[in-house]
């Protein structure tokens, strides 16, 4: 934030009397002496590196193999996630339903990097001694419940959304850009109502959680892939031959995290869910002039699509400046 913005900042809320005139000629000394925080650079730098470290792990697994050995590279990793472990443990505060953190956020990085590891060491077993035969579904399993506990017992974010992603892919769906532009995000038609269903589930441990005040600062989270979710399933159920089922239950979750976003007052939720709605709405429309055969209504649309563009886009906008408003004033 530039600092003529937190100068701003700082005289609305002089002006709304929330801080008194001598508070308010020391924030604006503070903010002249250009005094920047370091954090945001070091967190990068150490998520960078847990990444390239779990990176030459597996190059050098994959490149070394056969000179290695398996035993040596399985007792390798056991040993990295013992130590990871061993300090984490040791330095954790006592586990508590409401947010806890470590002393130093180096620790949370290190969580990260055992519960990577530790995926890599489940995998690396199925894959060459197959505990579980052939299918690799429950080695999945494995790894998200590993991870999920993780995230819970250290109050670890990245853990918890490695756990929830291993979950989807339990059920076969991937989602990644790459899985998007080519259609691959699943191949069977039942994964779709197992997606649907995965995202319910996670809806459902949102609101679980918020009743009970179960690390609640997760919920967010849940519900960003509880949304993506449901929505791409939706979307691809849709293009099924059994579409018009689709139609209420994407008008149901829609409206559910409309709901939500109003509630927890989150901007990102809102813009998706207004995304899918008009993804939803256009392939709807589409679909109904197709089975009513209404051809010519193609070439009016065509003409008419550059207004429609406009119109939406201005809509969209309108929309979240609503959002905005309405959420800045609850809060004052």
């Amino acid at each position: 934030m530039e600092e003529n913005e937190k100068n701003r900042l700082s005289e609305r809320l002089f002006e709304e009397k929330l801080i008194s005139e001598d508070q308010f000629i020391a924030v604006k000394a503070y903010h002249s002496l250009g005094v920047f925080s370091l954090r945001n650079e070091l967190s990068f730098l150490l998520y960078l590196s847990v990444l390239l470290f779990t990176s030459g792990v597996g190059i050098l697994i994959y490149k070394n193999i056969d000179s290695i050995g398996h035993t040596a590279i399985l007792t390798l990793l056991l040993a990295l996630i013992g130590v990871c472990f061993y300090v984490c443990f040791k330095k954790a505060p006592e586990f508590r339903w409401e947010e806890t953190a470590f002393e130093s956020p180096t620790y949370d990085y290190l969580v990260l990097l055992g519960t990577i590891l530790s995926c890599i060491f489940i995998g690396y077993i199925q894959v060459q001694y197959e505990p579980f035969g052939s299918d690799i579904s429950i080695t999945t399993l494995l790894s998200a419940l590993l991870a999920l506990y993780f995230g819970y017992y250290f109050d670890n974010k990245s853990a918890l959304s490695i756990g929830i992603t291993g979950l989807i892919a339990f059920i076969g769906i991937t989602i990644t850009p790459r899985a998007l532009i080519a259609n691959e995000i699943y191949t069977t038609e039942a994964q779709t109502y197992t997606g649907i269903l995965l995202a319910l589930l996670l809806a459902v441990w949102v609101e679980y959680a918020e009743k009970h005040h179960l690390k609640k600062h997760f919920n967010l989270i849940f519900l960003h892939f509880a949304q993506h979710l449901a929505g791409i399933c939706c979307i691809k159920g849709m293009f099924e031959s059994y579409w018009f089922a689709f139609v209420p239950i994407m008008a149901g979750i829609g409206y559910y995290f409309y709901r939500k976003s109003y509630r927890i007052e989150s901007v990102s939720i809102f813009v998706f869910t207004l995304i899918y709605a008009y993804i939803g709405l256009n392939i709807l429309l589409y679909k109904i002039i197709d089975l009513l055969n209404w051809i010519d209504m193609f070439v009016i649309f065509a003409l008419l699509y550059p207004i429609y563009l406009i119109g939406s886009i201005f809509l969209f906008i309108r929309m979240v400046k609503k959002f905005n408003k309405e959420t800045d004033d609850s809060n004052r």
